[in-house]
């Protein structure tokens, strides 16, 4: 079972010839042979390069502590970083 959660890209401008526009998805997977249990899958590539990002398979704990770093990085700029 593989379940798309959500999808878009970065908020880079399109044309920047040092850095490439990215896009991301969130999907929950259980068939991860070597994972031994439900995943989240984080998959980042270059905006238009389909199917050559990387995909990381990333354990609840690895999720909350991502979420956690993303909290810590909105309020290092000013930002709220919501619930």
């Amino acid at each position: 079972m593989k379940k798309s959660i959500d999808f878009a890209f970065d908020d880079h401008p399109d044309g920047d010839e040092d850095k490439a526009r990215m896009a991301w998805a969130v999907a929950v997977l259980d068939d991860c042979d070597g994972c031994a249990d439900i995943r989240v899958e984080l998959t980042v590539e270059d905006a238009g390069a389909n199917g050559t990002g990387v995909a990381g398979h990333l354990a609840p704990g690895t999720v909350r502590r991502l979420r956690a770093a993303l909290a810590a990085a909105l309020r290092e700029v000013g930002e709220d970083p919501g619930a």
